[in-house]
């Protein structure tokens, strides 16, 4: 059975330092939310502002269930100048089945240098290191940037699922699955 316990509190890419949530990234956290919300119209916490409290107990929340060994985040913070990136986040696990659904939001200011991407496969190569056999992304179909990113991290569409939750503004959406799969297992 998976355990994430071992899991590690940061890792670093080429150009990105990602770190376990904690009380002093909710400064850059709530800056770095407020800068993105008219783009988290898909996101249920993205439909309002959000202060540094708010972004403060979301962190210690987040490294709560981390120490408990319930998910895996990281917020990611750029080597060159240390400011925040993104927040990435795999939830939703089956331990028994080792799958789990990734999540990620970024800042748009720091849009389109692929950093967010280079944060999400290094996530997901953590996941199977840790011995997930599957990784899945869930997007409102009518997100069409998430699902772009999606095929980005090389993950492969799977279906439409038809009336499948509520959207931030409570009306039924169709949501899409794209899901990857440890390549180390057959």
């Amino acid at each position: 059975m998976l355990d994430l316990k071992p899991a590690p509190s940061a890792l670093h890419t080429a150009r990105l330092r990602l770190e376990t949530p904690r009380a002093e990234h909710a400064a850059a956290f709530a800056e770095g939310v407020a800068a993105t919300m008219p783009a988290l119209r898909y996101v249920v916490w993205g439909l309002r502002p959000r202060d540094v409290d708010w972004a403060r107990q979301f962190c210690e929340d987040d490294a709560r269930s981390v120490a408990a060994g319930e998910d895996l985040v990281f917020h990611l913070f750029e080597v060159a100048d240390g400011g925040w990136v993104g927040r990435i986040d795999v939830h939703t696990i089956d331990f028994k089945a080792a799958r789990g659904e990734i999540g990620y939001v970024g800042d748009i200011r720091r849009a389109g240098r692929g950093l967010m991407r280079e944060a999400a496969l290094a996530v997901i190569d953590l996941c199977f290191e840790l011995g997930f056999e599957r990784i899945e992304a869930m997007s409102d179909a009518r997100n069409a940037r998430a699902l772009h990113f999606a095929e980005t991290l090389g993950m492969q569409r799977e279906g439409l699922l038809r009336r499948h939750e509520r959207d931030p503004q409570g009306a039924l959406c169709d949501m899409v699955l794209y899901a990857t799969l440890n390549p180390g297992r057959s």
